[in-house]
């Protein structure tokens, strides 16, 4: 079959990404309040377009092929276009308003809010809307162009990127105060053998991390429960079921208060970066930029100090 991309339509394009969010052709049109065989319509004219089979049937409803991938990315493209092009052409009517399409991955939730009020009492005008999710959740709306930029620490490797840094990350191996290990300064690999590790749920990259760090130390613990907020962890690492690799910004409280402790194994606290990151072909708006600067030049004033890692 002939390739034949320009025949393509921005409605062939919506309908096709939206049988790929439901699964099906019903829900799409439900989603699209138009009817089924409109769809399936759209769905024939943009197979033919693109020479290829586009979706196939799965036990979890309609997903795409190869080539439907291909123009499923071209598809987010355009809507993220359109809807940058949409809000230039508001702020060239209103020039004192702008919206910024901010992610957080959900470890940076301790000092980005603090910093985004701050710009917020500096911009009035300024409409924000915030996304707060884990690591993989985050790079998803990235990709997806659902988010002028995000504030996360290591950077997504499976598409180009721009990134600033906002300051230094430590992350650190937390237990209870009453913990035999707690503020030793010789603390070996093999004393953490038989601790209980907690972690974070798949996709979080505290997670990630932690899997690196047991790797490295060359041991094998046991593996506690799966937890998916860091403060249930601090509140599970206070109760002694377990250790944590967490990040030092989320326990900066409750370390200066002594609720938890620190083991100072080797090659620890390890050492990140928090950064601001957007996809690299990203245009940013006079509002979103003006964002990203403050982030880069002021940010890291907002990171808790942690006296304790000294």
């Amino acid at each position: 079959m002939p390739v034949n991309l320009q025949g393509i339509t921005l409605r062939q394009l919506r309908a096709f990404a939206a049988v790929v969010e439901t699964g099906s052709i019903a829900a799409a049109a439900r989603c699209l309040n138009v009817t089924p065989p409109a769809i399936s319509l759209q769905l024939k004219q943009l197979e033919s377009n693109a020479g290829a089979p586009l979706l196939e049937r799965t036990p979890d409803g309609m997903r795409p092929t190869l080539a439907g991938q291909v123009l499923l990315e071209a598809a987010h493209q355009v809507d993220g276009i359109l809807k940058d092009s949409a809000q230039t052409l508001r702020n060239m009517l209103h020039a004192h308003t702008g919206l910024v399409r901010v992610g957080v991955v959900s470890t940076a939730k301790y000092f980005a809010p603090a910093a985004l009020a701050d710009f917020r009492a500096e911009h009035e005008e300024v409409e924000m809307r915030l996304f707060v999710g884990n690591r993989e959740a985050t790079i998803r709306r990235l990709m997806e162009y659902e988010l002028d930029f995000a504030i996360m620490g290591r950077p997504p490797r499976d598409f180009a990127v721009q990134q600033s840094i906002i300051g230094p990350h430590p992350h650190v191996l937390v237990c209870p105060p009453d913990h035999p290990l707690n503020g030793r300064s010789r603390v070996q690999p093999a004393d953490l053998a038989h601790e209980t590790f907690l972690l974070r749920e798949n996709g979080s990259g505290t997670r990630a991390l932690t899997e690196r760090l047991i790797a490295r130390l060359d041991i094998e613990p046991n593996i506690g429960m799966e937890i998916s907020s860091n403060e249930t962890i601090k509140q599970a690492v206070m109760a002694g079921l377990g250790v944590a690799l967490i990040s030092a910004h989320t326990v900066a409280h409750e370390l200066q208060e002594g609720r938890l402790g620190i083991i100072r194994a080797p090659g620890l606290p390890i050492m990140r970066q928090w950064q601001v990151v957007r996809r690299k072909e990203k245009h940013l708006l006079p509002t979103a930029a003006a964002l990203w600067d403050f982030l880069a030049a002021r940010g890291a004033a907002y990171l808790p100090r942690l006296s304790q890692l000294s």
